[in-house]
């Protein structure tokens, strides 16, 4: 008995080590990553405190800026859609959060409170940018209203993109595993060490509606972004209770335009948030798309893209 459960126990080592082998996920160290990511339109910059920052600069300098700030784990590829749509019309610039896409971010950084819209603004200092319209999904849309309500003579236009900053209602209806995983230190020591395209797979097709949407090139450069150097500690260490919540109070300081776009499948903020951000900004307007989920600039590029473009064509010129 004794020796048939020591040959169980080492059939199950074997099986764990092999599976830990094939999941094992070393670090993509950034010029190998910058070789096959950046471009012609790939800018980098240095911002104080470490930051080496990437960010793509499309359209004309002479056209009114647009500034994009994408979700958690993703990167400035979530725009390709929107860029492609806009940037007749628009100066776009889409920049990397730190531990995301090609930003390089100083060790011990976390993704809390006021740390992206201060990135935001300082981002924007450095480049001398005037006002611009700002766009922001998920994470990049608290980015976003935060930034109109701490910086407001940064931008003179807010655009949300099923953006997070009001707790849902009810527990979503699907959330994906890597978001579970984060929730408990095991599995935070797991995703730091592990090629998280399975669960990244599994959590974009997840987010959308359409889940044919997700090709395996999306789940790659993903998946890849996520291993650059140091990349996986900033999003392991994210603490989603620390983040600066929605307020009616807060959200009534915004004195710009404001776009409300989303999705009305989302499975991870409910569409009651978008209906708050509504109410909450002085005279905001509100889009939601049917059997749409949480990226509708990836699920539907060309009409989200038309209704920003007839959105802020609709506003004063600029000086």
């Amino acid at each position: 008995m004794l020796k048939a459960l020591a040959v169980l126990f080492g059939v199950v080592v074997v099986a764990l080590v092999a599976a830990w082998l094939k999941l094992r996920g070393p670090d993509i160290p950034y010029a190998a990553l910058e070789a096959k990511y950046a471009d012609g339109a790939s800018r980098f910059v240095d911002l104080p405190g470490g930051f080496h920052v990437h960010y793509q600069e499309k359209g004309d300098p002479g056209k009114p800026l647009l500034v994009l700030l994408h979700g958690f784990g993703d990167s400035f590829t979530t725009w390709e859609g929107w860029v492609h749509e806009l940037e007749g019309k628009f100066h776009i610039i889409s920049p990397d959060f730190p531990g995301h896409g090609l930003t390089r971010a100083p060790e011990g950084f976390q993704l809390a409170g006021d740390g992206l819209p201060d990135f935001v603004d300082a981002f924007a200092a450095k480049l001398a940018l005037p006002k611009f319209a700002v766009a922001g999904n998920s994470m990049g849309g608290a980015a976003a209203w935060q930034l109109a309500a701490r910086h407001p003579d940064r931008i003179d236009a807010l655009i949300l993109v099923d953006a997070a900053g009001f707790p849902n209602e009810k527990p979503p209806a699907e959330m994906p595993l890597a978001f579970k995983l984060l929730q408990y230190p095991i599995g935070r020591a797991v995703l730091r060490n592990i090629d998280n395209r399975p669960l990244i797979d599994e959590g974009l097709k997840t987010d959308v509606f359409d889940k044919s949407l997700i090709t395996p090139a999306i789940v790659d450069r993903w998946a890849e972004f996520q291993r650059a150097p140091g990349h996986r500690a900033i999003l392991i260490g994210v603490n989603f209770q620390a983040q600066t919540q929605a307020t009616p109070d807060l959200l009534g300081t915004i004195n710009v335009p404001t776009l409300v776009l989303h999705g009305d499948s989302d499975p991870l903020i409910e569409p009651a948030s978008a209906r708050k951000f509504q109410a909450a900004i002085p005279g905001a307007k509100l889009i939601m798309y049917p059997r749409v989920g949480h990226l509708p600039q990836i699920e539907i590029p060309q009409r989200s893209a038309a209704d920003v473009a007839e959105f802020l064509e609709a506003q004063p010129a600029r000086p």
